[in-house]
């Protein structure tokens, strides 16, 4: 069988990723990040859902990106924004996708995948450079001749099936597949729960996805967070 390397945060995006991968045939392999994060909730998440489609194997990998700093996501020193901004926001991590599909594309040469699923999308986002169709480009060209599997001609092909579509396309793609979107955390600040807090930027496109979707939020809040 076929095998993929999935990148799985806990999230929607990446969740429905997984159901495309293994709908296309993969026997996929799921990869996690523990990097410095504000909350534990999603990694809870990641191994919710990968266990819920049966994934081959589930992986973390522990990072520091908080060493780095410059993000919100990793410096609690930083307040999360929940108000949209102009430009790049403060929640962007620097490098992390880089790096992220870096570490996928070692495991993936090691397996001997065949591809490697990361949930990047160019619509319904939050602006980040590294979720682009240039930065996808580059990393294709990398995976290449970064690897003794590229340089043999046989590099895993990066899949972003999500890269085109809305947060409402995402999720109604998803739930013909079976997804159980209320095992997923997208939340910025969610708690040790998973409670979302109806606020932030990815609150916002989530629920907002759901609505265009015509689907049931299922998103559990905390408190009283907005719905």
């Amino acid at each position: 069988m076929k095998k993929a390397v999935v990148l799985l945060s806990g999230g929607l995006d990446s969740a429905t990723c997984l159901a495309m991968g293994q709908e296309a045939g993969y026997q996929c392999h799921t990869l996690a990040f523990d990097y410095g994060q504000r909350h534990r909730a999603e990694l809870v998440a990641a191994e919710r859902v990968a266990r819920y489609h049966g994934a081959a194997s589930h992986r973390v990998i522990r990072l520091d990106l908080g060493t780095i700093g410059g993000s919100a996501l990793t410096d609690t020193a930083l307040a999360v924004p929940e108000e949209e901004s102009e430009g790049i926001p403060i929640t962007y991590v620097p490098a992390r996708n880089t790096v992220f599909l870096s570490l996928a594309l070692g495991l993936a040469e090691v397996l001997e995948a065949d591809a490697i699923y990361i949930g990047v999308n160019a619509v319904d986002y939050s602006g980040y450079p590294d979720c682009r169709p240039a930065f996808i480009d580059a990393f294709r060209a990398l995976a290449a001749v970064a690897t003794k599997a590229g340089v043999e001609g046989h590099a895993p092909s990066i899949q972003t099936p999500l890269l085109t579509l809305s947060k409402g396309d995402i999720i109604r793609a998803g739930t013909a597949l079976g997804v159980d979107y209320s095992l997923t955390v997208s939340c910025y600040q969610a708690d040790d729960d998973g409670l979302a807090c109806g606020r932030c930027d990815s609150c916002r496109l989530r629920r907002a996805g759901f609505a265009a979707a015509g689907v049931v939020d299922p998103t559990r809040y905390a408190g009283t967070a907005a719905k």
